[in-house]
């Protein structure tokens, strides 16, 4: 599927799609038809997977650019220049070196997760974003929602593996594969490198989120 054939797609199914957020986009003047999805370089290697969109999303239209976001994109400056990053603009500019893509690329109300539902809606979509519209074969999953959309669609086996790789205490060192499948049955295999979500709202993690972001930036490197 090519990319504008993709993108009707995706606004032909946000048509009926109870949840979103049109306050916002109105206030944004923004189409809530319009997906955020799939920003940056496709023949990058890593991707970064993410949840869904936020108010900050859907003003500039740009995945990951609101306060989670800055979080994961300060740490991509650091790695990448080895020094602070010094302002919105260089997180654009950084954020083009890496490839961006959700679960599902409309704002949620109250920015509470889409069901599972209307993940499995989307999934087909999303996921044929990944295979057709990226070349690389590594992605960097923030957080518990976007590890498991990876299940989606899958065989129960599969299913079971990635919880049980969830469940482990390596599981933001270490890495799993798993098959993306394209609308027209393109199948390929990509790397999961999970990491926790980057909120606030985290405390868990929060404070050790870039040190771990770092290490598998790293990783990655050493590995490519």
């Amino acid at each position: 599927m090519d990319s504008e054939s993709r993108r009707q797609a995706f606004c032909e199914l946000a048509k009926d799609l109870p949840g979103v957020d049109l306050e916002v986009y109105a206030a944004a003047g923004k189409d809530p038809l319009e997906p955020v999805i799939g920003h940056g370089d496709p023949a990058v290697p890593v991707a970064i997977f993410g949840r869904d969109p936020g108010r900050d999303e859907v003003i500039n239209q740009m995945p990951f650019i609101g306060a989670g976001g800055q979080k994961v994109r300060k740490t991509l400056y650091q790695h990448r220049y080895g020094k602070e990053m010094p302002d919105f603009e260089a997180s654009v500019e950084v954020g083009s070196h890496y490839f961006w893509a959700n679960t599902v690329p409309y704002k949620p109300l109250g920015n509470k997760a889409w069901s599972m539902k209307v993940k499995k809606q989307f999934q087909p979509l999303v996921a044929d974003l990944l295979v057709n519209s990226w070349s690389g074969s590594d992605i960097i999953t923030l957080g518990r929602e976007a590890f498991f959309w990876f299940a989606i669609n899958l065989e129960r086996e599969v299913k079971q593996q990635l919880e049980q790789f969830w469940q482990r205490e390596d599981r933001f060192t270490s890495s799993i594969e798993v098959n993306l499948t394209s609308v027209e049955g393109v199948t390929r295999t990509v790397r999961l490198h999970p990491l926790p979500h980057p909120s606030p709202l985290n405390a868990t993690w929060y404070k050790r989120f870039p040190d771990l972001l770092l290490a598998r930036l790293e990783q990655l490197q050493r590995s490519g």
